[in-house]
């Protein structure tokens, strides 16, 4: 019997996985009810994701308000190592 598996996807994995569904839908090839569930997935996908960057961003307010003088800046991402 296989186990479950305790651990939830990564961030990076759930967003993998709700780009294919959504990939899916838009291809119009799915069923109805096979459409839905996909979708019912793609929503707890989302939600999934939504609460990983809502703890990612308790913990760097957590870790930035111990010390109260650091100043916040402005996160840029480096285009050219895409």
């Amino acid at each position: 019997m296989a186990k479950k598996q305790d651990k939830e996807p990564s961030f990076e994995e759930t967003l993998k996985q709700l780009e294919t569904i959504v990939t899916q839908l838009e291809s119009g090839d799915l069923p109805l009810d096979e459409a839905l569930n996909e979708f019912e997935k793609g929503v707890k996908l989302a939600r999934a994701g939504q609460k990983q960057l809502q703890q990612a961003e308790q913990r760097i307010q957590i870790l930035t308000a111990e010390n109260s003088d650091a100043e916040l800046s402005e996160f840029l991402i480096d285009d050219d190592n895409e």
